[in-house]
């Protein structure tokens, strides 16, 4: 028993040993910090009806909404606060920034060209008197910040809706600035 405690809390001290030498700078690009988090990247999601996935102006790149979809189909649905747990519409918000970051890779062609995370804006599908969004959406938050560093933390605004497309429970748009001359 006191065996299997030590491993356990050996396994533990690792993993937050990692977890620090990774915050101190162990992965220091996106992509590097994307590859040490385990973290693979969907395939870009294709719009859906008439629009593109993203717009570039400039050094900032617009990118339209996304949501927790694969091959166009959401994999999950349902009203946060009432079909959903807030920790479900959580987990939406990382799926969705996740299906962002994919449409950013293709339009940049490296997340390594980011410069800064400058602006999201997040829906959540929530049941009546539900107030919690701000928290649902730092489910993508949190993942830019761990992925962009301090390049990751940007202005935000996070709403309820009434219903969105598909019953989704999350959609997350972003504003990102790109370095100069990103192809």
């Amino acid at each position: 028993m006191v065996q299997a405690r030590s491993v356990v809390l050996g396994i533990v001290l690792s993993s937050a040993s990692a977890s620090l030498a990774f915050a101190q700078g162990g992965a220091t690009t996106p992509e590097a910090r994307l590859k040490a988090a385990g973290i693979q990247l969907p395939p870009a999601q294709k719009a859906i009806a008439n629009y593109v996935p993203a717009v570039r102006t400039g050094n900032l790149v617009f990118l339209a909404g996304q949501g927790p979809l694969s091959d166009g189909k959401p994999t999950i649905t349902g009203k946060v606060g009432g079909e959903l747990t807030e920790q479900q519409g959580y987990d939406a918000a990382k799926a969705s920034i996740l299906n962002s970051l994919a449409a950013l890779r293709a339009e940049i062609g490296s997340l390594d060209r980011v410069k800064r995370i400058v602006k999201l804006t997040g829906w959540v599908n929530s049941a009546p008197g539900f107030t919690r969004q701000p928290f649902v959406i730092n489910g993508a938050s949190d993942l830019l910040v761990q992925i962009f560093g301090d390049a990751g933390r940007h202005a935000r605004t996070a709403v309820s809706a009434n219903e969105l497309p598909f019953n989704i429970p999350v959609e997350i748009e972003i504003v990102v600035e790109v370095m100069p001359g990103t192809p």
